[in-house]
């Protein structure tokens, strides 16, 4: 239905995990300011509230006063220094979270003109499982697809075989 007004393949198949386990009748806190995405989300039936662009490492508030069903964070966690605090201060019970992975043969991105776009942290699947187990998750699903680019070379080559993104649906463990 919306396949002609996706940019790439990671904006429909992130759809497609996200209507494979939450309902449209769940409210949604997305993690970072409106953006393409959470706009896909909305015209898919999504109910979505945006975080409003404060710095999470330093303020959590948000979770302290907003109380939606699910949390979404696709494509943020790897800007930020501390995922630790923040996954453990998430308050609803689902979560989805997608990042790009750690790719061997090309070092984390990181803009030379925008303080705020960098990768502090480019995970392997393994290590977002840990942070996620340790902060009280419970992986119930989970993908990984490639990100090829239309350009000659070894990376570009690479990345048609490479997985590039992660994505997970968790569940947080009842006390």
């Amino acid at each position: 239905m919306y396949e002609k007004t996706f940019p790439n393949k990671r904006f429909k198949l992130t759809l497609e995990f996200l209507q494979k386990h939450i309902k449209t009748s769940e409210t949604i806190l997305d993690l970072g300011v409106e953006n393409p995405f959470s706009k896909i989300m909305k015209e898919a039936g999504y109910s979505v509230k945006n975080t409003t662009g404060e710095d999470l490492d330093l303020d959590q508030n948000v979770f302290k006063t907003d109380n939606q069903d699910v949390v979404t964070a696709f494509e943020i966690f790897e800007h930020l220094l501390n995922p630790f605090t923040i996954l453990s201060e998430i308050k609803s019970d689902k979560l989805l979270i997608s990042i790009p992975m750690r790719l061997w043969f090309s070092p984390a991105y990181r803009s030379k003109t925008d303080m705020w776009d960098r990768h502090y942290h480019e995970f392997e699947d393994w290590q977002l499982d840990w942070l996620l187990e340790k902060t009280g998750w419970k992986i119930i699903d989970r993908q990984k697809w490639t990100n090829p680019v239309k350009k000659f070379g070894l990376r570009p080559f690479l990345r048609s075989f490479t997985n590039r993104y992660y994505i997970v649906y968790a569940e947080k463990i009842k006390a």
